[in-house]
This record gives structure tokens, sequence and C-alpha cells, in this order.
């Protein structure tokens, strides 16, 4: 498979009255065509900032892209006019938002949401645009599709109104599908329908996904690599069975230690990740982690690790991934 998006060095920084937000500092990572990567860490560690620096809707002020290129099929997006890169937002690449009802215009049809964007990308007119329209709504699961153009946002389920958001990305038949969060504001049943969804039309079409989650049980079952993200930074990176049954980084191992799982006791207690996130304006040049890191040490105080590979295919920014290694095969 040959590489559809590149990142490397990437910097966004937000230029506040408080200081200067380093939201993504320095990533790197590519996304092979008809992949699924997922993105994962807590609230604030700079994932759905690095997402919206690719299709550089970064609000400026206060934000800016500081350093570093974003290459789409051969194109530094981060070099392109704002003409130029309106062209590649829904037809290149199309994003799934967190939250439908905030992307959703509430006061337009959902005919009308799904045809403007038809008619605008592909310049067809409004009679194929509503026959692409009523096709693309039952493709991801809408009854009564043909009804469904005439109503509003406010008619519909939260998850109807993310399958009209999974079919507006789907639309122009773009390279890359960006899903920020797709599923936090629905219950269990409907967030595996949607991720279900998702995953046989992006392979059906043979569209690459990224998925931005804080969900570790979203990643084991849909992505293929994973991207793990803590202070702005990538902290490890690998395939979905390296994070899960070789995680690198005591970040990981935290994370993975913090939600339940099926093949331990119904009455286990969970191991909450002990302290906060960083304070993004107050970055020092040590490690990010090391004040909620049990393996940290005096070197952690004084330099930042480095991404070095563990083996193939699978990175880790840890002075003390050896040792956590060992302390794995210990407790297995």
């Amino acid at each position: 498979m040959s590489k559809l998006l590149e990142i490397d060095n990437l910097h966004t920084q937000f230029f506040t009255s408080a200081g200067t937000v380093r939201a993504v500092d320095g990533i790197s990572y590519d996304v092979e065509e008809g992949e699924t990567v997922a993105i994962v860490g807590e609230s604030g560690c700079g994932k759905s900032v690095s997402a919206l620096s690719i299709l550089r809707l970064i609000p400026n002020p206060p934000g800016r892209i500081v350093q570093g290129s974003i290459s789409f099929m051969g194109k530094d997006l981060a070099t392109l006019s704002d003409e130029e890169m309106r062209k590649v937002r829904g037809r290149e690449i199309a994003m799934v938002f967190q939250e439908p009802m905030t992307s959703l215009n509430p006061v337009l049809t959902i005919g009308l949401q799904i045809t403007e964007t038809l008619q605008q990308h592909l310049g067809i007119d409004r009679e194929e645009a509503d026959k692409r329209a009523i096709d693309l709504l039952g493709k991801v699961g809408m009854s009564d599709p043909e009804r469904r153009l005439k109503q509003y946002p406010h008619h519909l389920s939260g998850g109807m109104r993310q399958r009209v958001m999974i079919a507006l990305a789907l639309s122009c038949e773009p390279k890359l599908i960006i899903a920020d969060e797709p599923t936090t504001a629905l219950d269990v049943t409907i967030q595996a329908q949607i991720l279900e969804l998702m995953k046989n039309l992006t392979r059906e079409l043979g569209v690459a996904l990224i998925i931005i989650t804080h969900n570790l049980g979203v990643v084991a079952r849909y992505a293929d690599r994973v991207n793990v993200m803590y202070a702005g930074k990538i902290i490890e990176s690998g395939t979905a069975e390296d994070i899960y049954h070789r995680p690198r980084h005591p970040y990981t191992l935290a994370l993975l230690k913090s939600v339940p799982r099926m093949d331990q006791p119904r009455k286990a207690k969970l191991d909450p990740v002990d302290g906060q996130p960083p304070d993004l304006t107050k970055l020092d040049d040590g490690c990010s982690f090391r004040p909620r890191c049990g393996f940290a040490i005096d070197k952690c105080n004084a330099s930042i690790p480095n991404l070095e590979s563990v083996s193939d295919g699978h990175i880790s920014a840890c002075f003390e991934k050896d040792k956590l290694t060992q302390a794995l095969e210990a407790s297995s």
C-alpha cells in the first residue's frame, strides 16, 4: 500500500494571555491507502487539534500551525491557499465531528445540507444530487431516506444524526475520513452500530480512516495501527496487537489498566491513571508523564525521550521501556 497522508514534525500552538499552548508538539505519522489508524489519549492531549490541523481548521487567532508539513497525495496542505484548501475539504478529506447536533445546520433540511455539498464539489444538478443523497442515506442504514431529506436535524435521534454526518463524509467519495470521537454522545448499542457501519463502508469503498478516541475498546476492534498521544506528542505507536499485548510506554500501560476487561473478575477494581495531564503552557525539558509515572528516573527530569524502535513497526518514547517489558513479563 502507498502512503496517502504523511505528517512530519507538526507543531500547532495557541497564543493566549495565559501563555503559549503547545497543543501539538512535533508529531509525525502516516496513513496508508485503505488503512484505519487510531489516535488515543486523555482529553486535552492534542488529538482533536492534530486532526483539525490536517484540514487547517485551527481558528487564527489564537491558533496557528507554526512548523511541519502535512503531505496528502503528494501535496503539502500547509502551503495551499485558502481556496485550494476548500477544494480539499469534503472532496478529498472529509471529517465526522464529535457532536452532530452542533455540526449540522439546525435551520436547513438534511436533504439541502447533503445536496449542497454534492453540487458544490461534484458540479451535479439538484435532481441528480437528490438521488445521490437518497442513496447515501440508505447506504448508512437510514429508514425511509426520501422522507428524511425533508426533515431537520432536531427531528432525528443522536444515532440518526451521526449517520447523516457519515453520509455527508462519504458523499464526495473522499480518499480519507477523519472521525473525531464519532460515538461519544451516543449510547453503547448505537456506538457499536455506528462504528461497525464506518468500518464496513471504509472497507467496501477503500477509504482510509483516522479514528480519534479515548475508548480503547474501539481501538482493539477497528484499528490497524494506533498512535498514543500525551501532552501534544506521540509517545507510542504500533499495531493494535502491539499496543494491547506488548505496550512499551508507562502511559499506554496505565490507559489499558484503567478500563474494565472481560477476562477479569466482575468485582475487580479499576486502576485509574494517577494525577492530571500537564499544563501545556508550562512544559519543561523533561518527560511530561514523569509526575504520574511509576518508572520515572532522574534522567526523565532532564530530557525528553525520543521515539525509538522496539520491534518492527513499533516505537516508544521511554527511557525505561526495557524495564517495563520485564515488569509485564513478571506479572503475566
